[in-house]
């Protein structure tokens, strides 16, 4: 095994198309229609997938001004994306564009790569920027014309560097990031006053290392109803155990390296350091020990908790709630404030032949949705148009813009075929670590689980 010990268009307007119908989130499972039920059908098995396919892309068979796309946006933020296409296609030449929503996780991403390896593509879709690495490379991804982007108003120093080099593969401009949305410290105000950790602007007093960090957080458990300072819920959700690993484990100086035919690089040190922390944080004094996510959540949202380990996309919930509630970047008291994140990135998924003037269309179609993206914040992911958050409007958007500089901190899983949101990366870590939270194993017993899993993954073939 690996170590290394360091540290380190058409000229008439279109009518708005209709939104898709709400689930829970955009990180869940949707609510489908009946055109997506359609479309959805057979999606656990290959053939069933493929005939699921068959009717819905054939890029010859539709006019260059409509545009078909599919995507894993559901509940608020389906809603805000049918929203914002209805906008685009009342714009003059806008294209009619086409919306297909599918169960986020594996299942989507299954049917992608068999719709471009079969010549059945949407003209365009949404992918999360770290699965970008695992498709790219085998060919199911088409490249975005920068020249054509630059024609409609957008450039390379439009964007964030790190989203800019997560967009890039080989090379190749393979998606064009929406947002970010990383992992994120949501707080109670009222509890948070009532405990006196509120600075002179009244956001959340900076904390720049353990031991203030877990001082605060015993304070706001002082005033909490519940006891506890800190919601986090890791019971059954191994994507959300990795985000909070990947957050503190990166802090410390942490870096993985998953080599195609060998074995998993990291530091071991720092993975036991970063387990011990978490468990810290998890312990019956600061914390739940034994939380799931919906648990979490609700502990957070009826005002029991006075703070909660999340994703940005959690804000709405709270807000419909009447959760008196701010946001800030995960403390960085290892280290500079980095967190784990992902992006919505919207990707060409494979067509043999596509059509010049619908290519032009969908480029154009994405332009709009990156400039109006203001929109898109409204859910608390941080729009990846640098513009967007330059504009004073974004700074009136509150807790939104509180986290904003995230965006210079994010941190994205460690490119494979195998990685990413709703990835076997995400699963098997929750499945080898959930013991070491639980206290039932000791925290070098649940990694080296994990990595055995993750090895024997770095010697297949990747089957994109």
């Amino acid at each position: 095994m690996k170590h290394s010990s360091s540290r380190a268009g058409s000229p008439r307007s279109r009518p708005a198309s209709p939104a898709p119908r709400s689930g829970r989130r955009g990180e869940g499972g949707p609510a489908l229609g009946r055109r997506s039920l359609l479309h959805g059908a057979g999606a656990l098995g290959a053939l069933g997938g493929l005939g699921a396919l068959s009717g819905c892309a054939g890029s010859s068979a539709r006019a260059a001004d409509d545009i078909a796309f599919w995507h894993l946006l559901s509940g608020p933020d389906g809603v805000t994306m049918g929203e914002m296409l209805g906008d685009y296609m009342t714009t003059e030449g806008a294209a009619t564009v086409e919306q297909t929503v599918l169960a986020w996780g594996a299942p989507y991403y299954t049917k992608l790569a068999m719709a471009s390896a079969g010549g059945r593509a949407p003209d365009l879709a949404v992918m999360h920027a770290a699965r970008v690495p695992g498709y790219a490379p085998g060919g199911l991804l088409d490249e975005w014309d920068i020249d054509l982007l630059g024609e409609f108003g957008v450039r390379q120093e439009d964007f964030p560097e790190l989203i800019w080099d997560k967009m890039v593969v080989d090379g190749q401009l393979s998606a064009i990031a929406l947002d970010s949305h990383p992992f994120v410290l949501y707080y109670n105000t009222e509890i948070a006053e009532a405990a006196g950790v509120l600075g002179s602007d009244g956001l959340l007093m900076p904390t720049d290392n353990p031991e203030d960090f877990r001082a605060l957080a015993l304070e706001l458990g002082g005033k909490a109803p519940s006891g506890y300072g800190l919601s986090f819920g890791y019971l059954g959700d191994g994507s959300n155990q990795w985000r909070m690993f990947s957050t503190y484990y990166t802090q410390l100086g942490g870096t993985i390296e998953l080599p195609v035919g060998g074995e998993m690089v990291y530091q071991e040190e720092l993975v036991i350091e970063t387990a011990e922390w978490i468990l810290s944080l998890i312990d019956g004094e600061v914390g739940n020990p034994g939380h799931d996510g919906g648990t979490a959540i609700s502990e957070f949202a009826t005002g029991g908790s006075g703070a909660f380990y999340g994703g940005v996309w959690e804000s709405g919930n709270y807000r419909n709630q009447g959760v008196p509630f701010d946001m800030t970047m995960i403390p960085g008291v290892f280290g500079d404030p980095v967190a784990y994140a992902d992006s919505h990135a919207f990707v060409l998924p494979h067509q043999m032949s596509p059509d010049p003037e619908r290519r032009r269309n969908v480029h154009a179609v994405v332009a709009h949705l990156l400039k109006n993206s203001i929109d898109w914040a409204a859910a608390g992911h941080i729009p990846a148009y640098s513009p967007v958050i330059e504009d004073p409007a974004y700074g009136e958007l509150i807790p939104q813009s509180h986290y904003a500089d995230a965006v210079d901190h994010l941190v994205y899983d460690p490119p494979a075929w195998f990685s990413g949101s709703g990835s076997d990366f995400h699963t098997y870590f929750g499945n080898d670590m959930q013991n070491v939270w639980a206290r039932r194993a000791d925290p070098l017993e649940g990694w080296n689980a994990f990595v055995a899993r993750i090895n024997a993954l770095l010697l297949k073939p990747t089957p994109m």
